[in-house]
């Protein structure tokens, strides 16, 4: 058993030594020396470690054949060490930056997966920065990446685990002399010497760089504090790595020494060197070819200069906004239309969500943040009242409300403004109701839209801090979320007033079927005039028919408000419900809607409800009185509506109110502030 152990103690002993007898070294030239070599490196018959050729996108490395110790006594902390070595880069042109080399210590000398070109040999794309690489390199680096964040395309810089230097300096040294700082270029062709020192103490990293005739300056060109105790392994490889891109480079070592465990690496002795290789006939012939390649180039480049000029200045006037100082304010509100441009995929068909007599609405992907939006363009060729347009707009983007569509901001260009929404994935009403190829709504479905939208039009009467009259309510401008809930949508033609002061006059707006009759007399938006065009959405809801259509025996207009009054009279009020209900709708529900969707447009705008009560009325808190005027007035609603000599229709309606008010039909129950 003892002898067992003495030979095991023995042979680890052996081991030991074997791993610290290569903890200095020196290679002044590789001819015969002993290291492990991949890729493209080999050792030249003058004795010059060449890592790479005259190859492009390839990679080379050699390191020293034995891992050495670095870690100490405690195993916790890395132990100090030192290298020096001399190294020349020669390109393929003169004054034209390749790829750069690096001095490394690594865990591994397999590199199999990294790759050439800017990654130096060392990584891939995939595993850049990874902390399992335990990889510290020193890189010469002659091309300026972005990707890794380089300050030059003529550097220096230390890395750790990753191409992103933690600490850089453009290549040169500071004189001894005088403390300036002189600059070198490593693709100069001419032979350098790198210092690399590490003091594991302070744990501190020194590179220091001067030309091959000179000594090592004082002060390092750069220094780093890095902790390399959870980066470099025990043991770890020491060598160097390098490789070439699209533009072929050679990279020699000259000469190598290195010391672990203190002190400064034994320093190379220069005369005994091998020499770069002389490259001055190549490079004459190289220049008499660039002498002819360059001037056709620069004529090249001057034609692809105009033409990107030109494809510029087309670019900027396809994307050009109409933009006025007076804007400045509203500045988040408003979108690029550039971004879009690009989340519609350019205004094409393919993402066209609906049309209508104001504009076209499109869905699109807003480029930065992926949202989904509804896009509507409107023609606004006159610039009269644009200000005031755009601050309302503004202003209801503020509207905040579970059953109001929420307006995001707007953009504006060449004679149109654009109307950005959020975007609703299940579309506009309408088509459910008048389009048989869509699933038919059930009646829990449409009373709760119905809902939906009184709870909404409500908040824009009466609840926000101002009066917002909405002037377009129909079903194609109630949208549907993804839970199938309405919500009111498309501010395009609605406008807003304070509180207890009286809506000004403007031009009549809106569509046919859903006007209120006052309008054409006093033409002032009011939210009794939305309250009409709610009642007659309540009608096409519950009946699934359009406010004025075609009538199948006499063709001629059928007024919808016209044909559910005469099933009232008639006592068949349920009977105008939509046939593809069925039987399957809650019979009180269905009355109580027709009969308030008539009640809502009646021709009198004093008659209306205001959206509070019609809300309560919905909601069960207020008891629909069955004793209504509505029921007995003998004119026709829908011909109200539709005359266009709306004041002759205007007195025949207040004729009528007015017999049937004296003889005490008309009840005022669920009208308020009469």
């Amino acid at each position: 058993m003892l002898r067992t152990c003495f030979l095991f103690l023995i042979t680890l002993g052996r081991l030991v030594a074997a791993l610290n007898e290569t903890a200095v070294f020196t290679f002044n030239g590789f001819s015969g020396a002993n290291l492990s070599l991949d890729g493209m490196a080999t050792v030249t018959p003058d004795g010059l470690l060449m890592l790479t050729n005259g190859t492009t996108a390839l990679k080379g490395h050699a390191f020293h054949p034995t891992p050495l110790r670095f870690h100490g006594a405690n195993g916790r902390t890395v132990a100090s060490f030192s290298t020096a070595f001399v190294f020349g880069i020669i390109g393929q042109y003169p004054d034209v930056s390749s790829q750069g080399m690096a001095f490394v210590v690594s865990a591994s000398r397999d590199f199999s997966t990294a790759l050439p070109g800017h990654f130096l040999g060392l990584v891939n794309a995939a595993d850049n920065g990874n902390a399992g690489n335990h990889l510290l390199a020193v890189e010469l680096d002659t091309v300026l990446n972005a990707e890794f964040r380089d300050i030059d395309d003529n550097h220096v810089g230390v890395d750790v685990n990753s191409l992103t230097s933690v600490r850089a300096a453009s290549a040169g040294y500071y004189d001894d002399q005088t403390g300036s700082f002189r600059n070198l270029s490593l693709i100069s062709r001419k032979a350098m010497q790198v210092w690399v020192e590490y003091d594991g103490r302070a744990m501190e990293l020194d590179v220091t760089m001067a030309p091959v005739e000179m000594p090592k300056p004082k002060k390092p060109l750069l220094s780093a504090v890095v902790n390399l105790s959870e980066v470099v392994t025990d043991p770890a490889y020491v060598g160097f790595s390098s490789a070439t891109g699209i533009i072929f480079s050679h990279h020699y070592v000259l000469g190598w020494s290195f010391k672990l465990n203190g002190g400064e690496a034994p320093a190379l002795n220069v005369s005994m060197l091998p020499a770069l290789p002389r490259t001055t006939t190549g490079d004459k012939t190289r220049l008499k070819v660039l002498e002819v390649v360059l001037p056709i180039a620069s004529v090249v480049f001057a034609l692809a200069l105009a033409t990107a000029v030109v494809v510029v200045a087309k670019r900027r006037a396809k994307f050009a906004e109409l933009r006025e100082d007076w804007e400045a304010g509203f500045g988040s509100h408003r979108f690029a239309y550039k971004d879009l441009f690009y989340a519609t995929g350019g205004f094409k068909d393919r993402n066209l969500l609906g049309r209508g007599g104001f504009g076209r609405v499109y869905m699109g992907v807003l480029p930065k943040s992926k949202a989904r939006v509804a896009v509507k363009r409107v023609s606004h060729e006159s610039r009269q009242g644009i200000k005031e347009f755009v601050a309302e707009i503004v202003s209801l983007g503020r509207l905040r409300h579970r059953s109001v569509v929420q307006l995001l901001g707007y953009c504006r260009r060449r004679g149109e403004l654009l109307l950005v929404y959020e975007y609703m994935p299940n579309g506009s009403l309408d088509k459910y109701l008048h389009d048989h190829e869509k699933p038919a709504l059930d009646w829990d479905q449409r009373f709760k839209i119905i809902k939906d939208v009184a709870s909404g039009l409500l908040y824009l009467h009466e609840d926000w801090e101002k009066v917002v009259v909405h002037r377009d309510i129909k079903a194609s401008n109630v949208l549907l979320d993804a839970e199938m809930s309405g919500r009111l949508g498309d501010f395009g033609l609605s406008r807003m007033y304070d509180h207890g002061t009286d809506p000004s006059t403007t031009h009549v707006v809106g569509t046919i079927g859903y006007l209120a009759p006052e309008l054409g007399h006093r033409a002032k938006a009011a939210p009794a005039t939305d309250v009409f065009a709610f009642g007659v959405f309540l009608l096409e809801v519950t009946c699934g028919r359009p406010p004025v259509g075609e009538d199948d025996a006499q063709g001629s207009q059928a007024v919808l408000v016209d044909w559910v009054l005469h099933h009232w009279r008639n006592g068949s009020i349920t009977e105008a419900a939509d046939p593809r209900l069925g039987n399957d709708y809650a019979d009180g529900e269905v009355q109580l809607v027709l009969k308030l969707g008539l009640h809502c447009s009646h021709p009198l705008a004093s008659a209306r409800p205001s959206m509070r009560r019609v809300v309560q009325c919905l909601d069960g808190d207020v008891v629909f009185p069955e004793n209504n005027e509505v029921m007995h007035v003998n004119f026709s609603y829908g011909v109200a509506a539709l005359m266009k000599d709306q004041e002759h229709a205007l007195d025949a309606v207040a004729c009528e109110l007015s017999s049937a008010s004296s003889a005490g039909i008309m009840s005022s129950t669920m009208s308020e502030g009469r």
